[in-house]
Formats: structure tokens, sequence, C-alpha cells
């Protein structure tokens, strides 16, 4: 799970850049509106979810008057928005790479349109509801800044009920994986044993991986890229297997 890992960064720093010109902020609007709806209201002290997607578009730069518009429209308290729904759409990436595209939109229409654009002109293909859902686990994911120890996050995180954890290297976060039941739960242990999350989300993890060549992984890669630079899609979740060697080539190519 490393190399995944390592993608979390390289789309970390994409965001970054985004946020400077204000194309990130869209998608984090979309994100408070769900955590709002989803993880149990307003108020940030009560819903972890959405706390942690609002220290995330404050660190970006997002104005205060768009986020409170957006949990506004997450409570329903704005009437004359449009609504807001997600979406997993299943489908395959060049080589039969097995891709679950994370969409949050408010037109349905023109979502599918631009998922399948962004398959079909790289030979990948949308599939119906079921193709690929089968090769993916549902999982919690929790990401803590690689600077805090290991040791004490392992024993705050078996402490608070997680199932997994990834060592972070370099500039990669730590990975927390619990049960998709249990994130909020873990990501609230964590804090309360003073440890920073920076993220908690939903997750698809392949429970195999498909392994390419580094010219043919990169172009899965571009793709997934490309995806998640669409304003409707949240993030990409694929079988790929992302090794240091495919990651280096990436990062080169780019």
């Amino acid at each position: 799970m490393s190399g995944h890992s390592h993608w979390s960064t390289i789309r970390r720093k994409k965001e970054a850049n985004d946020a400077k010109r204000g194309a990130v902020f869209t998608k984090l609007a979309r994100e408070i509106v769900i955590a709002v709806r989803e993880g149990g209201g307003g108020d940030p002290d009560i819903n972890i979810r959405l706390r942690v997607i609002l220290d995330k578009a404050r660190s970006m730069g997002m104005p205060k008057d768009n986020i409170e518009r957006s949990i506004r429209r997450g409570t329903g308290e704005d009437k004359d928005a449009e609504e807001i729904i997600e979406i997993m759409y299943e489908g395959y990436g060049p080589n039969g790479v097995a891709m679950m595209i994370d969409v949050v939109t408010d037109n349905r229409n023109r979502s599918v349109a631009t998922v399948r654009h962004a398959l079909t002109r790289v030979g990948g293909s949308l599939g119906n509801p079921g193709a690929v859902a089968w090769q993916f686990d549902r999982k919690g994911s929790i990401s803590v800044p690689a600077n805090v120890d290991f040791d004490t996050l392992f024993e705050a995180a078996v402490e608070a009920g997680a199932q997994d954890l990834v060592e972070g290297e370099g500039e990669d976060n730590h990975e927390v994986y619990t049960a998709p039941t249990d994130l909020h739960v873990v990501s609230k242990g964590l804090k309360e044993a003073g440890i920073k999350v920076t993220n908690a989300e939903l997750v698809m993890v392949p429970q195999n991986e498909i392994s390419l060549d580094a010219k043919g992984a990169v172009q899965v890669l571009k793709l997934i890229s490309n995806l998640e630079d669409l304003d409707d899609v949240r993030r990409v979740f694929s079988n790929l297997e992302m090794t240091e060697e495919v990651m280096q080539a990436f990062e080169a190519a780019a």
C-alpha cells in the first residue's frame, strides 16, 4: 500500500496548486454538503467528517462565505440549491485495470458523459454496476502526518479499534485503516489521544493488484490523474500495483 500512500501525497500537492487558482473550491463545497448530510449535521464539534473537510477547506484558503453556504446547503436551509448526489462509477482503464470512480455531482448526465469520454479516449470503458466492485473492499482510511511517531500512533490506533496501519515514508502520511462503520470512532479516538488527523474518508481497497510495466502503469496513472482533475470526480480507486518504480516513472513523465 506504500505506493497508494505516495499517490495520495501527489494528490495533495495537486490540490494545493489548484487551491491557488480557486479550482478546487467547487469540489470542496460539494464535499462539505455531503459531510453535513451524511456525517451528522452542520456542527463540526459533533460531525468529525465535517471537521476534517473544514480544516482542509480552510488550509486551502476557501472563503468563509463559500463554506457557510455549503453547510446551509447540506442542512437543507438553502431551499434553492440543486441536489448534490454521490455516485460510484465502475469501469476499466488501459490493460484491463479495474477502476472505481467516486463522483459527487449536481448533474448526473454531465458526470457520466465526462467520465465515459475520459475512459474511452485511452481505450478504457465504463462498466455496469457490479462489474468491478466485487474486486474491492470498502474500508475507512485515516491519514496522519508522517512526523507523528509510528509506535505512538500504532498503540492509539489499536486502542481505538483500527484494523491495519501503513507507515509513511518521506512526505507520505501514515495511513490507518478501519472497518467502514468504525471510521469516525477511530478518528475520534486518535484525536482524543492527541494525534492529528489530516483526512478521514471511505475508500475502496483492491483485493488483488495488477502489475504492469512502467510504460503501461504510467498510462493508467495519467488517466487517473485526468479523471481526478474533473470537477465532478472526488477520487479514483484502481487495482494497479503502484510500486516505487512506477511512481518514479510517473513523476518523471509529468
